[in-house]
């Protein structure tokens, strides 16, 4: 199993802080505000961006993966992501992503590359994850986390209970203590 890696910061309130995201990769470390999130223009990031280029990349390649697996080669496949991020009542929500994909195919007629398309969309593990699965969070707001279901190796191996990490985390295995010890 491969775990990819991301991490956001954020310093100040909301409507005047900022922050930083990040991937583990190095590949991507940018600035972004609320500014960034609600209006156009701003030389920072947001959220939505992120999450379309995410799920634009990842059904490019699940496309590239179904027409290889054909046999057709494409010579170039182009996917933009629009991500509707709008107010419902008092919160906000993502109501939808809409992908838009061009490519140039040779030999590949049109419902043929509609069916590899919908076969693509159905196997891309980001179109997936967006339609099944819910995001687990932990917060805390003293020095103490809590560590939910991701326990380090050696932890899950000799101790099945959960643990709580000192202020050191991540922790190396030496430094957990059973919960209510």
């Amino acid at each position: 199993m491969l775990i990819r890696n991301a991490k956001a910061e954020w310093q100040g309130d909301l409507l005047n802080g900022s922050g930083q995201l990040s991937v583990g990769s190095g590949a991507l470390d940018v600035p972004y505000s609320v500014k960034s999130r609600l209006e156009d223009g701003q030389s920072a990031t947001n959220p939505e961006e992120l999450l379309g280029a995410s799920h634009a990349g990842c059904f490019t390649m699940a496309l590239a993966a179904e027409l290889s697996r054909a046999g057709f080669t494409p010579t170039h496949l182009q996917t933009g992501a629009s991500v509707a991020f709008e107010k419902i009542g008092e919160a906000f929500a993502i109501t939808r992503i809409e992908l838009e994909t061009s490519a140039d195919i040779p030999g590949i007629d049109d419902a043929t590359f509609q069916k590899h398309a919908a076969d693509a969309k159905e196997h891309c593990p980001v179109s997936k994850a967006l339609s099944e699965a819910r995001a687990r969070s932990f917060a805390a707001v003293s020095q103490r986390r809590r560590v939910g279901l991701f326990f380090p190796r050696r932890a899950r191996q000799t101790h099945p209970a959960r643990f709580e990490c000192s202020s050191h985390c991540p922790c190396p295995p030496d430094t957990l203590s059973r919960s209510g010890d």
